[in-house]
């Protein structure tokens, strides 16, 4: 059986970024939106209310949660590629999370802005130069990260939330 909270395994960065290892990440973030869709697709509003795991969040805060963090990640992307190694801001995602359009059994809303989001992010970058991808920004919780690697954590940071929910349906035979 997986661990719950980490049913993929913690996030590892690569030792070494490369131009297909970089568009395999790409097609991972282009892949979430059709994923998360599919993995929340005939839940019942109490379905999404069951947290997915002992202590977790709801399915539907996982969903919104994706929603804000993505939001996030794809501004940092672009601070990072506009200026000389800005620092980001951080944000409490437990205190995101418990706000009331973050705890709304209805997911359609934030999986249009991951589907959205997700256009838009993996056509930037796809057309960032290569070189650009060793930009990096502070991350006053992380310490200094490129975009090469923020793009592997959410590729796996998307990953990580559909098998959430997708574990969870496994679990309860939904």
């Amino acid at each position: 059986m997986t661990e719950p909270r980490y049913p993929l395994g913690r996030f590892s960065p690569p030792t070494e970024y490369t131009a297909e290892r970089r568009a395999a990440f790409v097609r991972d973030l282009a892949a979430a939106p059709a994923a998360f869709r599919a993995a929340v697709e005939g839940l019942t509003t109490e379905q999404r209310l069951t947290p997915y795991r002992e202590g977790g969040w709801t399915v539907a805060q996982v969903v919104h949660h994706v929603a804000d963090s993505h939001m996030h990640a794809y501004a940092r992307m672009k601070f990072a590629a506009t200026e000389d190694v800005p620092t980001i801001k951080p944000y409490d995602e437990r205190v995101w999370a418990g706000f009331a359009d973050a705890s709304d059994a209805d997911v359609d809303p934030s999986l249009q802005i991951i589907e959205s989001l997700h256009a838009r992010w993996t056509s930037w970058l796809r057309h960032l130069p290569q070189k650009d991808y060793e930009r990096g920004l502070m991350h006053p919780e992380r310490g200094p990260m490129t975009i090469d690697r923020m793009v592997a954590l959410y590729a796996w940071h998307g990953r990580h939330h559909v098998a959430h929910i997708t574990e969870l349906r496994k679990s309860r035979g939904w």
